[in-house]
């Protein structure tokens, strides 16, 4: 198995229910170290930039507005196949169809409000990454 690095975000509806250290600790046990980590409340321009792949489809206007609404945690995430990993622990986008334990099952509201982003693939890993970290920021 691969020490690997992904990406995670605790989103607004889970910053705003004070939620950030639950969904740590449920990274953290589950074998992930958290390498780097800033709150951030992104700009709207931040947001249609962080979410470009999806531009063009019916929800990125409202994705981006949310995910500007309040204040964010992003992370890296390192250790053995973190990106599958990671994945994992936050469960199914769709909190209803979610496995028992994981963030979304506990913590997220809807499809929309799902609590956690986090990176689907070693190259989108990497692009996450950039785009909120600088190298230096990276301390693992």
């Amino acid at each position: 198995m691969a020490v690997e690095r992904t990406f995670s975000m605790i989103k607004p509806d889970a910053t705003k229910k004070n939620l950030t250290g639950k969904i740590t600790a449920k990274l953290e046990d589950a074998g992930l170290r958290v390498i780097a980590s800033k709150r951030v409340w992104m700009s709207r321009r931040q947001a249609e930039g962080f979410y470009a792949v999806h531009k063009g489809r019916p929800f990125f206007d409202e994705l981006c507005a949310f995910m500007s609404s309040g204040p964010t945690v992003v992370q890296v995430l390192e250790g053995e196949n973190a990106i599958l990993k990671n994945r994992e622990v936050m469960g199914a986008t769709d909190p209803a169809k979610a496995a028992p334990g994981t963030i979304r099952k506990e913590f997220a509201d809807s499809i929309g409000e799902n609590s956690v982003h986090g990176s689907d693939a070693p190259e989108t890993a990497r692009e996450e990454i950039a785009y909120w970290f600088a190298e230096t920021e990276i301390v693992g």
